[in-house]
């Protein structure tokens, strides 16, 4: 990052407790609205409005800076090793936890997309785990990852490094329905 942006951000700093959750909360809310401005910004794409998906991606992101500047004071940004848990520890909770739970709600009411929605998410999550395990053992020996092309399923987020399936193993979609990074 610019030096002179550097200098300028917030840092961070021993907040009350209060602070803290608040900051925590801000954090959530700017991330999700941040995302859901994307999901806007596609929709007004569809419909015509290329200036309006524009705004929609800009003011997304605003609210990612300003969801980077919550986590920042929080301190919540730690060395790579120690970032890589913490990622892990978020998609266990995901994987262990939180997509169970929602998935046995959503097949009780009868909610059949959000049970797809939710399958979709949970088994990426379960990939997300061990990319972030390999990647951490990697850097905890000094090394960073192999540069390879690392590709995600538009229709349902399986996660892939190096080659792209064919065939989607989660949703079928066709390989063509990968973005690569």
């Amino acid at each position: 990052m610019d030096e002179a942006i550097e200098k300028r951000l917030p840092k961070t700093e021993d907040l009350g407790a209060m602070t803290e959750e608040s900051l925590k909360a801000a954090f959530a809310g700017e991330s999700q609205a941040a995302e859901k401005y994307m999901v806007f910004a596609e929709q007004a794409e569809e419909e015509g409005y290329p200036n309006v998906a524009k705004l929609f991606r800009a003011i997304s992101f605003a609210e990612t800076r300003h969801a980077r500047n919550h986590f920042r004071v929080m301190g919540a940004i730690g060395a790579t090793a120690d970032n890589l848990l913490a990622a892990f520890g978020g998609e266990s909770f995901e994987v262990d936890e939180m997509y169970p739970a929602y998935h046995a709600i959503a097949k009780e009411q009868g909610n059949h997309q959000a049970v797809r929605s939710i399958n979709y998410a949970l088994k990426s999550e379960v990939d997300h785990k061990s990319m972030y395990t390999d990647a951490r053992e990697q850097v905890l020996a000094g090394e960073d990852i192999a540069d390879e092309a690392v590709s995600v399923c538009l229709v349902c987020g399986h996660t892939v490094i190096g080659d792209v399936p064919d065939k989607c193993p989660y949703c079928a979609a066709a390989k063509e329905y990968y973005r690569t990074f």
